[in-house]
């Protein structure tokens, strides 16, 4: 009885990693319907504006872009500046950004940065709390005392592309839509970050077919500005949670490749991996809140959600269980074995790159190595979630790298 017990459950977790990994993207692939060529050319074939005003701007709606930010001083100018150059019409556009509590010159710089003489056309309003309440704070706060039609959330590191907001008022046409993703892309990834982000983009506009994409990135995203519900103080990821609660109430959160949101900002390995628990923390949590987007009537974004969130949830789980349970069954089944020696052997390499510092050249091995990692760290961070010791309060990179250097020298 033991036995099969310790049989099935080590075959089902085998299964779920392959299928997480290998078979849920295949699937995607076969379930969506591919775009008619009139969906392409609404879609893809937005035409540019070109700077050019028309009597048609009038039907554009408002769009107010919310940043928060905690210590943006190395990015904010650069950040007004990419806003001020972007095709949209400035008598519809309000910028707003949000200081939560910051100890360094953000606010003026981006003051001084807004009066220059190409920035002098943008409607920029800082705002700047006194206390460092946290992220979710400074949202909740904030969005009552925006009134436009959209509201783009957006990261102060990243650069947003020309024409993103002129194809977001198209796309919000369709009265199904409520969430509008960008395309994530990054100016220096770190070893294999970038065809995981490519990896993501593909899962992403896969599952908006099916349904709805599965929350957004805060690089850059949109929301109709009525649909926004304040979020529980303590969530961790934002950029996932609000964008459910508004598939939650009946609208569509989709993706748009040409919407491009680059990130300026490099992180190392170390500090992939701290953002990288803080969203297997966030994982876990939205797993439990949003349990109900699990239910079989939801159609197409209860798959998503099990096959996508909830898998990769209890990945860490099934990965352990696969590894003990061909150990326990090695001994009387060849498959079992082969399987054991298999994750044991690419385990330990893993662990070995990692101590001696070593990046693997190969394409399947740094693949290996960030997925790997990215589960390790999406263990801890569950377990950090589940023994209440992640907090949900931001911290920015570049304070973190400044504190592990402090740590480092003493």
């Amino acid at each position: 009885m033991t036995h099969q017990l310790i049989f099935w459950l080590t075959a089902i977790s085998i299964f779920l990693v392959i299928y997480h990994h290998l078979g849920y993207p295949l699937l995607l692939k076969l379930l969506v319907r591919r775009p008619s060529s009139n969906e392409e050319n609404t879609h893809e074939g937005t035409p540019a504006r070109g700077y050019r005003e028309s009597v048609a701007d009038s039907d554009l709606p408002t769009i107010s872009v919310l940043m928060p930010a905690y210590n943006e001083a190395n990015w904010i100018a650069d950040k007004i500046r990419n806003l001020a150059a972007l095709d949209y019409p400035s008598n519809k556009l309000q910028v707003i950004l949000a200081c939560d509590g910051c100890s360094d010159d953000t606010a003026n710089i981006a003051r001084q940065t807004a009066a220059e003489a190409l920035c002098a056309h943008l409607n920029v309003t800082v705002i700047e709390y006194t206390e460092n309440a946290g992220k979710v704070a400074v949202i909740n706060t904030t969005m009552p005392q925006i009134k436009s039609d959209i509201v783009a959330f957006s990261d102060i590191s990243a650069l947003i592309s020309i024409d993103a907001f002129y194809i977001a008022a198209r796309h919000f046409q369709d009265p199904t839509v409520g969430v509008l993703n960008s395309r994530y892309c990054l100016l220096n990834p770190a070893e294999g970050e970038q065809k995981y982000w490519d990896y993501q983009s593909r899962i992403q506009s896969n599952e908006a077919q099916l349904g709805s994409s599965l929350g957004a990135h805060g690089a850059l995203y949109f929301i109709r500005g009525h649909l926004f519900t304040p979020l529980a103080q303590d969530t961790i990821n934002d950029d996932f949670v609000l964008p459910m609660q508004i598939v939650e109430k009946g609208f569509r959160a989709d993706v748009h490749d040409a919407i491009q949101a680059v990130e300026l900002e490099p992180t190392n390995a170390h500090q992939d991996f701290r953002r990288r628990l803080r969203i297997g923390a966030g994982n876990c949590q939205q797993l439990l809140r949003l349990f109900r987007l699990l239910n079989p009537a939801r159609g197409g974004i209860a798959f998503t959600f099990a096959s996508g969130k909830g898998l990769r949830v209890l990945m860490p789980f099934f990965m352990l269980t696969a590894l003990l349970g061909s150990a326990l069954l090695a001994p009387s089944n060849g498959f079992f074995a082969l399987a054991v020696l298999g994750q044991i052997f690419i385990y330990l390499a893993v662990g070995f790159w990692h101590l001696a510092g070593y990046q693997p050249k190969g394409s399947i091995a740094k693949s290996l190595v960030y997925l790997v990692t990215g589960h390790t760290a999406n263990f801890i961070g569950t377990l950090r979630y589940i023994t209440g010791l992640e907090t949900g309060k931001w911290t920015r990179v570049s304070e973190v790298s400044k504190n592990t250097h402090k740590e480092a020298s003493k």
